[in-house]
């Protein structure tokens, strides 16, 4: 079995290395970091099939830099649901999950800036990669409570059966590689 997987997204290729999360399945490593081409490309993409928001919201940290090129491309601004409260981030808001990539319980909060922000706003939920939908509920709560209106949740890949879902949008399927 090859170490790698070659995925087309937004008219480019890349090899994704695999690597296995327990004894069954492997995963092939979507990392944007650095990789400017594709964040510029497929955020112009992705901005392509989204309705008409208002702001970003993103969770802590593959998804950054998405959600800034797609900022950046749209004149729209984003957020942050940062993994852990900051100094300058007074009464938090926070939801707890369970994410596939991390392997363990995360919360990620909004600050109440953020959430004055985005509160009656329409706003674009951006990640990088969906896959058991976790960090998009945590999300979706986030936004929820913060009194912000969703329009839309989306990422570059939805991985394995995330692609069958009718509540995102995506650019390409991403899948598991079963042993």
């Amino acid at each position: 079995m090859s170490k790698y997987y070659e995925l087309k997204i937004a008219g480019l290729k890349r090899q994704l290395e695999k690597f296995p999360i327990n004894e069954k399945i492997d995963i092939a490593a979507f990392i944007i970091f650095g990789d400017v081409e594709l964040t510029v490309k497929g955020s112009e993409e992705l901005l392509k099939k989204v309705p008409e928001f208002d702001y970003i919201i993103t969770p802590e940290a593959k998804s950054i830099p998405i959600a800034y090129e797609m900022a950046r491309q749209s004149g729209r601004p984003y957020v942050v649901a940062r993994k852990g409260v900051k100094v300058y981030m007074r009464n938090s808001l926070k939801v707890t999950v369970t994410s596939i990539t991390t392997q363990k319980e995360q919360t990620l909060y909004l600050g109440e800036t953020e959430v004055n922000m985005i509160k009656g706003k329409r706003v674009l939920i951006v990640d990088d990669v969906i896959s058991t939908g976790e960090s998009l509920e945590a999300t979706r709560k986030l936004v929820k409570a913060a009194g912000g209106i969703e329009v839309a949740a989306c990422a570059f890949l939805a991985e394995d059966v995330a692609a069958k879902r009718d509540d995102i949008i995506f650019l390409e399927e991403l899948p598991l590689f079963f042993k």
